[in-house]
């Protein structure tokens, strides 16, 4: 053996179901990953007091200490260890309020596993180890494009650009997932949320409205890719500010 291995990225599983630790654990481990487990939040946050893991799959509805209660004391405490979330709630508002809680992704059971092993796949190669990623970021910068998140304001080539609240959420969770194919069926759940009444032609109307607020503010290329058949990405860099 030459040189050095990387070592497999460590992920912590979460979940008071023994049947989803074992299966799931077990498919993360064939794909390459190092895992361990906890049966609820308060084992979670007993794990995550010392060497923190690459990343935490973590339930939301458990006993003890939920899901939701472990993101919100590990964000006060500026611990900034990726975090998916996974939950049987499939609300829109339920989705936004744990992103801006500062979830790095949200995935709804039932899942597939080969799924989930892209979005950790996808999330490990944005995030800067004990850094706040991009999801938990309150802006994001793209060259000449900013968004503030809070205030839900976009400046584009230095200049303030009103887009529509839907424009602007789809612009958020692109840039907060860059060089990432995102599919029309998961930016309709993540965006809309499935409690919305629309079609996949909302998200192509709405990139058309981007791309002209973009191209209208001198933003030099096209930052929002079609990827045929499948959805969109965004292409560029993306830094928190």
């Amino acid at each position: 053996m030459t040189g050095f291995e990387t070592p497999p990225s460590r992920i912590l599983l979460v979940d008071d179901e023994e049947a989803i630790r074992d299966n799931v654990g077990a498919y993360l481990l064939r794909s390459g990953f190092d895992v361990q487990t906890a049966a609820d939040g308060e084992q979670a946050l007993q794990v995550l007091d010392g060497d923190l893991p690459d990343l935490v799959v973590l339930d939301v509805v458990m006993p003890k200490v939920d899901g939701r209660e472990v993101l919100r004391r590990l964000r006060h405490g500026n611990v900034w260890v990726p975090i998916v979330l996974l939950t049987q709630v499939g609300e829109s508002y339920e989705r936004a309020a744990a992103l801006e809680e500062g979830a790095d992704d949200y995935l709804n059971k039932p899942f597939d596993p080969q799924e989930l092993v892209a979005r950790i796949r996808a999330i490990l190669r944005r995030t800067a180890r004990g850094e706040p990623s991009l999801a938990g970021a309150t802006s994001l910068v793209s060259r000449g494009l900013r968004i503030d998140r809070a205030a839900r304001r976009l400046w584009v080539g230095g200049e303030e650009t009103a887009v529509t609240p839907k424009a602007f959420a789809l612009l958020e969770y692109l840039m907060s997932h860059p060089d990432e194919v995102l599919g029309r069926d998961r930016l309709l759940a993540q965006v809309w949320g499935f409690d919305f009444p629309v079609t996949s032609r909302a998200i192509d109307h709405r990139i058309v409205e981007l791309r002209k607020v973009l191209e209208a503010g001198a933003r030099e290329g096209s930052v929002i890719e079609t990827v045929p058949g499948i959805g969109y990405r965004f292409v560029d860099a993306v830094r928190p500010a």
